[in-house]
């Protein structure tokens, strides 16, 4: 282990590693500061660049951007009342409030100390729960897989926030979109209406770079200019960290189980674990009168789950290529792009690698205090950056990076197709998550239940005799129901007082 230590250490200290941390961590804060731009989307844009960089920088790249931006959605919340990132709509309003109490240090503070606390504590999660779950792993066949995929896409129809029925039509969206291409079992072109661009299928970062950035674009664009941030000379942002630490320490550590535990939930993701801890702290608070009048208990406790949310979210990922949420989808890309193709394999085959990206977590996190300071006095010029200029250049971005993908202009046709798909996908009610996992996973879904019949000899009965496989088979089949289930609780429910009327 100490070897293998030293070897992380050898691979992160390059110039290379270090110069391209460094960049994607301002590149992070100043995206994830702008109102209406999200982690998703600056993790998304990075893509590209990631084709000129070696495998351990191109994933320090996404590591540093996606942690950096994610705290940084706290910015323009606290100081403008507008979510720099959908995990910051949470506690966008009570940040706000302390803002108008005259206390924005305290919040800034607060958004930046317990992201920092909460980011470690999901990298020692995924330090801690992945090995172990690598070696259970070893022993899966393609029984398991096919039922740990089924498994996660019903977790991500059962998380969002919109209908389950909505959630379900977007995911087989996805595995719509996965059918493209001669890429199968019987390599029968499927969907090209014969065009040999789609012959090799759609690739999954053009469709996630459109469905992110382009559409996110699109959403900026058609809402209006966010107002002006006052100039203001802030004072001491850490002031009183330590003293919140102490008070609120139990609040901290539930923030960071909860994080821990829905980042690990496939398509659950960062904005999700941060709107379950705002709820759970102002349920189990001692001053809940106080939640929505500029009260820092709800922004400790949420501000550390959104970021736990974000190492773990990779231990899925790791082991199974199942995303944890839309940004290890990315991450999921890049690694099989860069030959570290996800599995249980790649924590004994290279472990080095592994122990580098816990590491490349740990030292995100911590540089996230001096840089999150640094950004934080520096908001009033970032945040005056006017829309129109910033977007045409997010779009220029998007085309330049889906024309390297494929060095043709079908890259470019992709992501402006799957950008008006995300658009009007979102502005309905369907989350565009689902369908990430739908492409993501839909080909891993359908080549494991091939191969197992083609095993069994067309018998379904070992997708239900093998002991894991069962277990599974019931959670996933139980999550298929789930909605059902409660749909007609629910009916009975709103039935039964009047029926017992007399």
């Amino acid at each position: 282990m100490l070897n293998t230590l030293i070897d992380a250490f050898a691979l992160i200290s390059t110039r290379e590693v270090i110069v391209a941390m460094l960049a994607a961590s301002v590149y992070g804060l100043v995206i994830g500061s702008l109102p209406g731009l999200s982690a998703t989307m600056a993790t998304a844009l990075l893509v590209p660049v990631t084709f000129y960089l070696s495998p351990i920088a191109a994933i320090a790249t996404i590591v540093a951007a996606s942690t950096m931006a994610i705290f940084a959605g706290d910015i323009p919340g606290a100081l403008l009342r507008i979510p720099g990132t959908p995990a910051s709509a949470a506690y966008a309003d009570e940040a706000y409030a302390m803002t108008r109490k005259g206390e924005a240090e305290l919040a800034l503070g607060a958004g930046v100390w317990f992201s920092a606390v909460g980011g470690i504590a999901g990298t020692l999660s995924l330090m801690i729960l992945a090995p172990p779950l690598a070696e259970i792993a070893l022993s899966f066949s393609t029984f398991e897989y096919f039922w740990l995929a089924f498994l996660g896409l019903m977790c991500a129809t059962l998380v969002a926030r919109s209908s389950p029925v909505k959630a379900i039509a977007s995911m087989f969206i996805g595995l719509l979109v996965a059918c493209v291409g001669i890429e199968n079992p019987g390599g029968v072109p499927r969907f090209t209406f014969g065009m040999t661009n789609l012959f090799g299928g759609i690739e999954p970062i053009p469709a996630l770079v459109g469905v992110f950035a382009v559409a996110q674009v699109m959403r900026a664009m058609l809402t209006p200019e966010p107002p002006p941030i006052p100039k203001r000379r802030f004072g001491s942002i850490m002031a009183g960290q330590w003293r919140l630490t102490k008070k609120y320490h139990l609040q901290m550590t539930r923030g960071n189980i909860i994080g821990i535990i829905i980042g690990v939930l496939p398509g659950a993701g960062a904005d999700m674990a941060a709107w379950v801890s705002y709820a759970m702290s102002k349920r189990f608070s001692k001053e809940p009168e106080k939640f929505g009048t500029g009260h820092v208990e709800g922004l400790v406790e949420a501000g550390a789950s959104n970021n736990a949310s974000i190492a773990s979210g990779w231990v899925p990922s790791l082991l199974f290529g199942i995303p944890g949420d839309t940004i290890a989808a990315i991450a999921i890309g890049v690694l099989y792009m860069k030959g570290l193709n996800p599995g249980p394999t790649l924590f004994t085959e290279k472990a080095s690698s592994m122990y580098a990206i816990y590491l490349m977590f740990i030292i995100a996190n911590i540089i996230m205090i001096p840089l999150g300071i640094v950004m934080i006095r520096l908001a009033s010029y970032v945040l005056r950056a006017p829309r129109s200029s910033v977007m045409p250049f997010i779009m220029l971005c998007c085309a330049v990076g889906s024309f390297a993908i494929g060095n043709n202009t079908f890259g470019v046709v992709t992501v402006a197709a799957f950008g008006i798909i995300g658009y009007v996908m979102e502005a309905n009610g369907y989350p565009v998550a689902a369908m990430v996992l739908g492409i993501v996973m839909g080909t891993m879904i359908e080549q494991s239940f091939v191969t197992s019949l083609i095993k069994s000899d067309g018998s379904v009965l070992p997708f239900f005799e093998r002991p894991i496989s069962a277990i599974l088979a019931a959670m996933a089949i139980g999550a298929l129901i789930w909605p059902v289930l409660l749909w007609g609780w629910r009916r009975l429910k709103a039935t039964s007082p009047a029926t017992s009327s007399p």
